[in-house]
């Protein structure tokens, strides 16, 4: 099989593909065709679940997102309409982001996408489009399907932010999300404090609302359950079909224990199911292939209750697996001498697992932008006792490290080439050895007081959790014992990390933010958090400073950065050990949100004279089953070579599934 220059190894892993504020980048499944029959199908079979997935991400992301998606797909499809005018590329970009966002809403900032096209001209190519390839409802006329979508793509007002989290504000009816319909914000929290309330002696309690929208019918209000038998019954039961495939080919029995308390869990919606299940997850280390399948992270609800649909199948990086081994293995050393209160340190640390994989396929929330890392069972009371799983993801950080270079953005931001030399040769290591820390022992670290709900900081819990795991690996990441256990060549090295940080915290993240806008996305948040606390307790250990009219970081002790980063991790440890909500909400809206106009402005316009595009995401690899003359498959084969065009409408045809 040929493979075009921009996806073979010498030339990269960036491709042409680039619109709006993204790239497109491609990555690579290394090692995959030395895997053995079994666990190439295993991993195919997984894949196929993974993908199966798409339409509920988009219906969760805003409930016009796929009509919407399917509407302009038609048009961008009908040979009728005219291909070459300003409008219709408009359209493609539009319908681009959409594609890479899982709906209408900025996959970062959760604001709405602005069409460049007009809603005239929309109305016009609807009208040569042949209806019946419209989403139309039953009896629904162009028009009628027009007057109700166009407001929502249109009028900048109505529904604005897909999750909104202003203080002071309905988080709820303000927000886009489609996780809740005729509720409020109080209604909500209400329904959920009763249920815990009745479960309160229940020591292996549900994740309440995880799975589910709740709505209010005839002045009462329920949840919707998704399963194979509620809310999204069709994509489930295509997950559930190849899941069981799946399970014929597994690499051992514990594997597809697995897959049957998922299975089962999918097919009743029953959250104990789901708890058997991660509990079930977490200890299955011997196999060599592993997946992420289901409703997870919460980022997407403003109350940090609902989860996301998301897949990521994945296998081990044996090489790179030795880092994090090193890591998980002293878990318990870390956890001892961690800077926090020695109430909120865990007496034993349970079950810390820890490996570099290589994805094999992204879907759902993971797709077309995934994490780097990825830390599971979110359950406080799994972690507590049975433990947790850490992965970090080896070809992603590969691809991304590899686009980064020589883009030109480290020499206009760093302030001197000392700083620029030591980054250069410690920040690869660096960041992948902080994204190992932050998930294998950032994340699992710590422990709840007995009478703490863990939900108690309901909008400010995701920051909060993000902060606590990145201030455990920035406090780490200096200790000696890294270089003791061989993870980094000497005591200089962390200063990579703590420069990159700062820098990024203060400054160059705002390259994501819209002008005028503040910053929403948890991770952000906790970014500019830890930088700006540090920023503002410090003696002059951090400076802001103008050389030709450009705005500098410059750390003048990094020792004592350090002892700043142990200071907030410890506070960070007891609002979250303490359920303390209102410190928390005082330090993320001191800290996190508010952004200075002057220094946006400036660092926007020197990133754009570098012509970068500040957000990455990835094509999938596409696997062709190979079959012999029985028609059995024989091998899986993998095709680099889709564009991105290409996989998205396809996705569209073959996983449509709402």
């Amino acid at each position: 099989m040929n493979y075009s220059d921009e996806c073979t190894p010498h030339f990269g892993y960036a491709t042409k593909e680039r619109f709006a504020d993204i790239q497109l980048l491609r990555y690579r499944l290394n090692g995959f065709e030395q895997l053995s029959l079994l666990q190439k199908q295993y991993i195919y079979y997984l894949s196929k679940a993974t993908l199966y997935g798409r339409d509920i991400t988009f219906d969760q992301f805003g409930k016009y997102n796929l009509r919407i998606r399917k509407m302009l797909e038609t048009v961008y499809t009908d040979l009728t309409v005219n291909h070459d005018t300003d409008d219709f590329r408009a359209l493609e970009v539009y319908l681009k982001r959409i594609w890479f966002s899982n709906g209408i809403y900025h996959h970062y900032g959760s604001e709405k996408f602005q069409p460049g096209f007009t809603a005239d001209y929309l109305r016009g190519v609807l009208q040569q489009v042949d209806p019946t390839r419209l989403p139309l409802r039953s009896g629904e006329t162009v028009g009628e399907m027009c007057e109700e979508l166009f407001p929502v793509i249109f009028d900048p007002e109505v529904l604005p932010k897909r999750v909104n989290k202003t203080d002071g504000e309905d988080l709820i009816q303000t927000s886009a999300c489609n996780f809740y319909e005729g509720v409020t914000q109080q209604e909500a929290e209400e329904f959920y404090a009763q249920q815990k309330a009745q479960d309160a002696d229940n020591s292996a309690p549900a994740s309440y609302g995880l799975n589910s929208t709740l709505v209010k019918r005839e002045g009462v209000v329920v949840e919707d359950v998704w399963s194979a038998h509620g809310r999204y019954a069709n994509p489930i039961r295509h997950i559930v079909y190849w899941l069981r495939k799946a399970q014929g080919v597994a690499e051992n029995q514990h594997q597809q224990r697995v897959l049957e308390l998922l299975i089962r869990y999918y097919e009743t919606g029953d959250l104990k199911y789901f708890n058997d299940y991660c509990i079930e997850w977490v200890s299955e280390h011997e196999g060599h292939i592993d997946f992420v399948n289901g409703f997870i992270e919460v980022y997407g609800d403003p109350l940090g209750l609902k989860g996301s649909w998301e897949g990521i199948v994945e296998y081990k990086d044996e090489e790179a697996t030795k880092r994090t081994q090193a890591i998980s293995q002293n878990a318990q050393w870390f956890e001892d001498h961690s800077p926090v209160d020695p109430r909120f340190r865990k007496p034993h640390v349970k079950g810390v697992t820890a490996n570099a994989i290589c994805a094999a396929m992204l879907g759902g929330d993971e797709y077309p932008s995934t994490a780097i890392g990825i830390n599971l069972p979110n359950a406080d009371w799994i972690r507590a006792e049975y433990g947790s799983k850490s992965i970090t993801i080896s070809n992603i950080t590969e691809a991304y490290n590899k686009a980064a270079h020589g883009s030109g953005f480290k020499e206009d931001f760093v302030i001197d080439q000392e700083t620029l030399a030591l980054i250069e040769k410690y920040g690869d290591k660096c960041d992948d050895l902080h994204t190992d820390l932050h998930e294998c022992l950032g994340h699992g670290s710590g422990q709840l007081l007995p009478a703490t709900d863990p939900d108690a900081l309901k909008a400010y819990g995701n920051t909060i959790e993000e902060a606590r795991a990145d201030l455990f690996g920035l406090y780490y990441i200096a200790d000696h014992k890294l270089v003791e256990l061989g993870l980094l060549p000497d005591d200089e090295a962390y200063k990579a990390q703590y420069y990159s940080y700062i820098m990024n915290g203060l400054m160059t993240q705002l390259i994501r933010i819209e002008p005028g806008h503040q910053i929403e996305e948890a991770h952000m948040r906790n970014r500019s958090l830890i930088a700006y606390w540090c920023y503002e307790q410090n003696d002059g250990v951090i400076k802001m400073e103008k050389h030709d009219g450009k705005t500098f970081v410059r750390i003048t002790d990094y020792q004592a950065l350090r002892t700043l980063f142990a200071r907030l991790l410890a506070e960070i440890q007891r609002i979250k050990s303490e359920g303390d909500y209102e410190a928390a909400r005082l330090l993320v809206e001191r800290y996190a949100v508010k952004v200075d106009a002057q220094l946006h402005e400036e660092v926007l316009e020197r990133y754009k004279k570098l012509n970068l595009a500040p957000y990455k995401g990835f094509i999938n690899p596409v696997m062709l089953p190979v079959r012999d003359e029985e028609g059995n498959i024989c091998d899986i084969h993998l095709d680099y070579s889709e564009s991105y065009v290409h996989q998205m409408l396809r996705y569209g045809q073959e996983y449509g599934t709402l």
